[in-house]
């Protein structure tokens, strides 16, 4: 079997990075923004952002007719700088942090077997989107 392409998006956030940092970790941030769309939401978060620590997001649509946890470890965690984790199912991915202004913010991951890689790199841009406008507002 080969292994698929990694996928790449990035973002250009322009906040100071101590704003950016809080809300990318902090639980309660993290279900007003990760979303693709204003049908999704995040009722459920547990995040330990340290390396070892764990994380859970509860992901899906607000109707109920999809939904699924995003779970995995942390590898690395470098403050403002990089987060590496992998999930349960062994895939592996990092977020960088760029230093300066605006921050750009790269994430790097394995995709999975299904959906398509476009429809996995649509939906992660799409997160990072929305952080995007999270953060800016």
């Amino acid at each position: 079997m080969n292994k698929r392409p990694m996928i790449t998006v990035t973002v250009e956030i322009y906040a100071p990075m101590e704003n950016i940092w809080k809300n990318w970790n902090t639980p309660k941030d993290i279900q007003k923004w990760n979303n693709i769309n204003n049908d999704w939401h995040t009722p459920v978060v547990e995040n330990d952002c340290r390396a070892g620590g764990k994380f859970l997001y509860r992901m899906g649509t607000k109707d109920g007719s999809l939904h699924f946890d995003f779970t995995g470890q942390y590898d690395i965690v470098t403050e403002h700088e990089l987060i590496a984790y992998t999930l349960d199912s062994g895939r592996t991915a990092t977020i960088t942090f760029s230093q300066g202004y605006p921050v750009i913010i790269t994430e790097t991951f394995e995709p999975g077997e299904e959906p398509s890689i476009e429809e996995q790199r649509n939906f992660c841009q799409a997160i990072l989107n929305s952080f995007k406008n999270y953060v800016e507002q």
